[in-house]
């Protein structure tokens, strides 16, 4: 009996400290994730973001494959890598998905069917993002194909016999589908962060919730549908969601009825997409538009001074229309230049760039409408797979990872010096 207790005390006490280290660590990790940073929920005052009683204007990136990268161990530090090189550089936003229907790792793999591993690679994103001051814009829904889409609620419905229409667009204005995606939205917008254990509704981290990347209805080019669905469906969040922002996720493109579409609109097409910018983001429950600028694909045949040209006419004509006719702020929510366009080169990438970030910078300056730009997109090292012609690795280019730098340094230096720049302010 003595002998065995001399060996089993030792052990004993060996293992309590073991016990007690993790759950040291452990609660270390949790109270991390609650209590540092502090963060505030980005509200919006007339035509500008507001933070903590501040004007805030948005100097940020899209990086839509962070859900994707985190639901494998192994590729989140490339997530970690990416928001941490976002916030070394000063940026305050990121855009990114939060949806995957039906698709490899899908989030949602039937209606209201999820992949608990990839809704926790969503929680591992918010925590993330949390850790490192940026806030995200999570987009619920792709109008295209990629990651499922539109058209894979179009199929589920199908598939179950109760779709009425085989049309992509019948995600706008079939009953059923318009029901799979209330439950998604409710879905989302209620779940609880099983690392930070803050439901997604309640947690300032997220700028924002985007209802769909770049609604398109060909069918109804009267707008009628699509403006239906956005009234509905921006009502819907704002039933479960009250803290946060809502915009729509318009490319910008101005109606058939909008003296605009004549003299802003890239081209004839432009009206007939069944989108209507001034009267979809005119609706109530909308809070900030969204408008993206693609000069390579809308005039693949003009010079490329000629598309810096219609880059500053369509942002300053938008801003217009935020300060004049929508009292709105407008957030240039994805922007950038294509390799494959004919003489690529780095410098008219940046030139590019460097326009709207320059009409931002003088938007904030006047406390005008123009509230902020998300440029398409960023990545790290290695992710050939996840890249496409507008993709950068910000620190590959001394003069790109400069640029971004710079737009924060002087947005800092316009509105104050804010916590969330400290890290970077020895740059500026």
């Amino acid at each position: 009996m003595v002998s065995g207790n001399g060996v089993f005390y030792p052990i004993l006490c060996f293992g309590m400290f073991v016990v007690l280290i993790y759950m040291s660590f452990g609660r270390i990790r949790m109270l991390s994730f609650h209590e540092d940073p502090k963060l505030s929920f980005v509200r919006r005052n007339g035509t500008q973001f507001m933070l903590d009683g501040k004007a805030f204007y948005v100097n940020g990136w899209n990086s839509y494959w962070l859900m994707a990268q985190s639901v494998e161990l192994y590729s989140r530090p490339k997530v970690r890598e990416m928001l941490k090189t976002g916030a070394s550089m000063g940026l305050t936003v990121c855009r990114t998905w939060a949806f995957n229907d039906g698709d490899y790792n899908a989030l949602q793999i039937s209606p209201g069917r999820f992949n608990e591993q990839t809704f926790k690679a969503l929680d591992y994103v918010i925590a993330e993002a949390r850790q490192h001051g940026i806030r995200l814009l999570l987009s619920l829904v792709n109008n295209l194909h990629a990651y499922g889409g539109k058209t894979q609620y179009v199929k589920w419905a199908w598939q179950e016999g109760i779709g009425i229409s085989a049309s992509n667009d019948s995600f706008f204005f079939d009953p059923s589908i318009r029901s799979y995606f209330k439950n998604y939205i409710k879905t989302v917008l209620t779940r609880k962060n099983t690392i930070t254990g803050i439901e997604y509704r309640n947690d300032p981290t997220i700028f924002g919730w985007e209802l769909i990347n770049e609604p398109r209805c060909m069918s109804d080019r009267s707008g009628d549908t699509l403006q239906e669905w956005i009234e509905e469906m921006s009502a819907f969040v704002k039933l479960i969601d009250k803290n946060h922002l809502t915009t729509i996720g318009l490319e910008g493109f101005y109606g058939p009825d909008d003296p605009k579409d004549l003299t802003v609109n890239p081209e004839y097409w432009a009206s007939k997409v069944g989108a209507d910018f001034i009267r979809n983001s005119n609706t109530m429950n909308i809070d900030f538009t969204s408008v993206h600028i693609y000069p390579d694909q809308w005039f693949r045949k003009q010079d490329f001074e000629d598309q810096l040209k219609f880059v500053s006419k369509w942002m300053v004509s938008h801003i217009e229309d935020g300060e004049m006719v929508l009292k709105k702020p407008v957030l240039f929510s994805e922007y950038g230049l294509s390799q494959t366009m004919k003489n690529f080169t780095l410098s008219n990438r940046e030139k590019m760039h460097r326009t709207v970030l320059d009409i931002i910078y003088k938007s904030a300056k006047k406390n005008r409408s123009g509230a902020g730009a998300l440029v398409w997109q960023f990545l790290v090292g290695g992710m050939k797979e996840f890249c496409d012609e507008y993709g950068m690795v910000p620190y590959e280019s001394s003069s790109t990872h400069s640029l971004f730098i710079q737009q924060s340094c002087r947005l800092a230096r316009v509105k104050g010096w804010a916590p969330q720049y400290e890290s970077f302010k020895h740059l500026c």
